[in-house]
């Protein structure tokens, strides 16, 4: 009989006792255990099982359940006498940084703070259990008040050392999300004062804590060195190239056939495969996001689960407001083709306006990507990979995100591309200004937004979203020329009854061009010089079916022509 499935439960405890579906990954904690690391740093993409695991960890470790590890039994830690004896032995502290979400630092602070008085809260017992010295009972007191940079930077190593103290035995430390409130400091602009925030506390806790028997960090990302443990010489960073742990987070193909036999739904496997498929740990292949199986299982149809679990703010960001390589890549990534990018796994935020490696490095971190191969070059250092969107569901994500960067332009976006595909070029010119007006500054809405790189992201964006608009009717390839603002497009139709497209772009040059008349015929002029057209006709399409627009910026104002 199959087991019921529960959404959402990231209570271990609760997941076995109810005899909800669960598939066993309890072996984490002996393979933790006997790699003796005294910090651990391990990084997967969000809802893959990370803070299920966490809590797992405490559940086992914790001597608030001393004696009750019935719960294991039957469960792969459990048929091992050693690790009986382990369960219920250490003090255990745990943080989860998931909801630390603001959009000032303050707030954010403010919130870490909290957190870190709930796990005082938790131990209050140290007030009059008798094992305080001298003062400690006040600096305990002061944290449940109102903490300073100071008091807050050491709070969890005197924590540590109360509990220490009063049970006799050094202390293990999980922290879940860490880099939540990181991402969400560089998104909102405050960076600098949380970084150095995070490094004060996890410096003390982690580097210069004499009560720390061993600790677990998890995320998504790893934040550089430079930026957060500049001063952690004992961390052990497992990522997902790495091959410690590579099956203890998310689900291998052999648990997910298990599983869909066990719901009656083996027949879907090959579907289900390609919609969510595609993750690598280490030499491990054929990873599956745990979310989006667990929701299929319960649902019995697909959809994209994973990626609207929560917000894509960050990854909308990064493209939308990206250079125009950044876009042109995105496009090939969409039609299905792979980039061959240079990767470095430490993800450095205050780089990533600057650095386009930078941003595909924190897509792989993150899931959207996938490495189908990797290189690494002895003469330079760098790791190179071969990447690919991950899987049918991410694809879907990238098309849904893109199509809302239309949104505040409503229907006058989808009015143009009708007109583009009636050849109504006086509606083009209608819709496609208000189209510019609308979302013009939205693709270039960063920190150091510019008239010189506004139009240029513009029209990358826009041809965007007509490759995702048309990819049922067009195939649309797009090529930047030399020479800023000079870009051109080609829709290639899928359909014998469509015609073919070509569309020049090119901002004004008033040392040049009198006015946008002259920039847009300069524009139809260049289609023809460059001889666009013979690509087209050698795949059969005649020249009466080839449509040829010259697209003409200046500012927001856009003038379109046609031949």
């Amino acid at each position: 009989m199959a087991r019921t499935v529960g959404i959402g439960i990231q209570s271990f405890e609760k997941l076995i006792t109810e005899n909800s579906f669960y598939i066993d990954k309890t072996d984490f904690i002996r393979q933790w255990w006997e790699n003796r690391d005294d910090v651990t740093l391990i990084t997967r993409p969000r809802r893959f099982g990370k803070t299920l695991n966490m809590n797992m960890l405490e559940r086992f470790l914790s001597v608030q359940y001393a004696g009750q590890g019935e719960v294991f039994e039957g469960l792969s830690i459990w048929k091992n006498e050693k690790y009986r004896k382990l369960q219920g032995s250490m003090p255990v502290i745990y943080l989860s940084f998931a909801d630390v979400k603001a959009n000032t630092f303050a707030l954010a602070r403010e919130k870490i703070c909290m957190l870190i008085e709930e796990v005082y809260r938790r131990y209050d017992f140290l007030l009059t259990g008798g094992s305080l010295k001298e003062g400690e009972a006040e600096r305990f007191r002061k944290v449940l008040v109102e903490m300073t940079d100071s008091e807050a930077a050491y709070s969890l190593k005197n924590l540590s050392g109360y509990l220490s103290g009063y049970y006799g035995k050094k202390v293990v430390i999980l922290v879940d999300e860490y880099d939540t409130p990181l991402q969400e400091a560089w998104v909102y602009g405050y960076w600098k004062e949380m970084a150095e925030f995070i490094r004060s506390l996890f410096n003390s806790t982690f580097k210069t804590n004499p009560y720390l028997e061993r600790a677990v960090m998890t995320g998504i990302t790893r934040v550089s060195k430079e930026s957060i443990f500049s001063d952690l010489n004992n961390l052990e960073v497992v990522t997902t190239t790495s091959e410690k742990y590579e099956d203890s987070f998310g689900f291998t193909e052999e648990e997910v056939w298990a599983a869909l036999q066990e719901c009656g739904l083996y027949e879907n496997r090959l579907a289900v495969k390609d919609w969510y498929d595609g993750f690598t740990f280490g030499k491990r292949k054929d990873i599956y996001n745990p979310w989006s199986i667990i929701n299929y299982l319960d649902k019995k149809r697909l959809s994209t689960y994973w990626a609207n679990t929560s917000s894509n703010g960050l990854v909308d960001k990064l493209i939308r407001e990206g250079s125009a390589d950044i876009k042109i890549s995105m496009e090939n990534l969409l039609k299905g083709e792979h980039l061959y990018k240079e990767v470095d796994e430490q993800i450095i935020f205050d780089q990533l306006d600057a650095d386009e490696n930078a941003i595909w490095s924190l897509f792989l971190a993150s899931g959207y990507l996938k490495a189908e191969s990797y290189e690494f070059n002895e003469d330079t250092g760098a790791d190179s990979y071969e990447l690919a969107l991950t899987n049918k569901e991410i694809q879907i994500m990238f098309r849904k995100m893109i199509r809302k960067w239309f949104n505040r332009s409503g229907t006058v976006y989808n009015g143009f591309i009708r007109a583009l595909l009636q050849d109504d070029v006086k509606s083009m010119n209608a819709y496609m200004n208000r189209v510019a007006m609308a979302t013009f500054s939205y693709f270039d809405s960063g920190k150091n937004p510019s008239m010189e790189t506004q139009p240029e992201r513009f029209y990358h964006g826009f041809v965007l979203g007509l490759a995702v608009e048309l990819a049922d009717r067009y195939i649309i390839t797009s090529n930047r020329e030399s020479g800023f603002g000079r870009y051109d497009v080609v829709m290639e139709p899928k359909r014998q009854e469509d015609c073919a497209v070509i569309m020049e772009f090119k901002v004004r040059d008033p040392m040049e061009e009198k006015n946008l008349e002259e920039t847009a015929s300069e524009a139809l002029l260049q289609i023809e010089r460059k001889k666009y057209a013979v690509a087209l006709e050698s795949r059969g399409i005649a020249l009466e079916r080839i449509r040829k627009y010259g697209f003409a910026f200046e500012g927001k104002t856009v003038l379109i022509k046609n031949k």
